[in-house]
């Protein structure tokens, strides 16, 4: 009897992040801007998007051949500056609503893909949670991967990251879809040929 016990107290605790979960929708879908300020890391969130912005700028000069590796470095630290900018308009509860509601940030000047339909954190019933629990990934005890919406690829998924404190679970990260993080790059690129055309300016004497 006791394993049995164990396995399903493993099971209902693996459920608690749904009912959070259920709660952030329905916070996204009021707009509630309160309940986001309050649910939400917002430190951890922007160090996330600062990473991942500058690693996808960092492959983008990487592979531009006709940068010398002096000005890949240059462009490299660029990209740090401008990710780390991007991520302060980003990450405000207005933005972080509108990118989980259709996995886009609409606020941005960012293009959408045309071949792509809106997609976002939509549990509209209770019995919409089972898509999420059989596609959670548990990292330990105290964090659990959801990918938005669950049925979609992997690379048109937004995955969020919740992290158990104290009997609550807060979003503490969220990892960009690829298209998501590609349009960024695009976005980011052309302020970093900008700072190209500077750098080699600097050069000449």
């Amino acid at each position: 009897m006791v394993p049995l016990g164990l396995a399903l107290a493993w099971v209902a605790f693996t459920m608690s992040p749904l009912w959070s979960l259920y709660d952030l929708s329905q916070a996204v879908r009021r707009h509630d801007a309160a309940y986001i300020e309050s649910h939400v890391n917002f430190r951890t969130l922007r160090l996330s998007l600062v990473r991942q912005i500058t690693a996808a700028m960092r492959v983008a000069a990487e592979a531009d051949s006709d940068l010398e590796a002096r000005d890949r470095q240059r462009l490299g630290d660029a990209a740090y500056g401008l990710a780390l900018a991007l991520s302060e308009s980003m990450v405000t509860p207005e933005t972080v609503i509108d990118l989980l509601a259709n996995g886009w940030p609409d606020k941005l000047d960012l293009e959408r893909p045309s071949d792509t339909r809106p997609e976002g954190l939509a549990i509209r019933s209770v019995g919409r949670l089972l898509p999420y629990y059989t596609a959670l990934e548990m990292r330990g005890f105290r964090a659990v991967v959801i990918p938005i919406p669950p049925e979609a690829p992997r690379g048109a998924r937004t995955r969020i990251r919740l992290r158990l404190r104290g009997l609550t679970w807060r979003l503490v990260d969220i990892e960009m879809a690829d298209m998501l993080r590609d349009q960024i790059a695009a976005k980011l690129g052309r302020a970093m040929a900008r700072a190209k055309i500077g750098a080699t300016g600097g050069q000449e004497p």
